[in-house]
């Protein structure tokens, strides 16, 4: 009991030091209860639905992002993969105009060597026409010279007939 009334003179010597009107004091906490009820269901329950409404939307955000970064990765395998594949396809498509451009200069070397062939028989056909037509020039020569030395040897002019005769047997001297 001795420390109730030691705390009784306590409060006794605070009030009176201090000058707590107790009327004043009441009227001051109800205004302040309902100062901070106000506060409390007017304005802090909006900030704290928007600070939840923002928490909501920072973790939807998150997750949107977690989101597009896997599509992104995605995105990208698919990327690689299709590079990868136009690669190989290119490098087909280089092995078959190789193929085909060796394929070609083959064909172009055959003809050309049948080309090379067909020029030398030709060559050869011209080279034997012109050899017999030489020859037959060298044979004419040949039996104009030996009628004309016959007949400046017999100092007489040559019939037709002997013409042929001598001119058919120069001929068979040469072939």
């Amino acid at each position: 009991m001795i420390a109730i009334a030691s705390i009784a003179e306590t409060a006794d010597s605070i009030v009176t030091t201090f000058g707590i009107d107790w009327p004043m004091f009441i009227a001051q906490s109800i205004n302040f209860t309902i100062v901070a009820l106000v506060i409390w269901f007017g304005a802090f329950k909006k900030i704290l639905s928007t600070i939840k409404e923002r928490e909501k939307q920072i973790s939807d955000s998150l997750k949107n992002a977690d989101k597009i970064k896997l599509e992104l990765e995605e995105t990208q395998l698919k990327q690689k993969e299709t590079l990868n594949e136009a690669s190989l396809e290119a490098k087909k498509t280089l092995s078959v105009a190789q193929g085909q451009a060796k394929a070609m200069l083959e064909a172009q070397k055959e003809e050309a060597r049948v080309e090379a062939e067909s020029i030398i028989v030709k060559a050869k056909s011209a080279m034997e026409l012109e050899r017999q037509k030489i020859l037959n020039d060298a044979r004419e020569e040949i039996a104009s010279l030996v009628i004309l030395t016959t007949s400046k040897v017999l100092d007489k002019e040559l019939s037709e007939d002997e013409r042929k005769r001598f001119s058919e047997q120069a001929e068979s001297y040469v072939n």
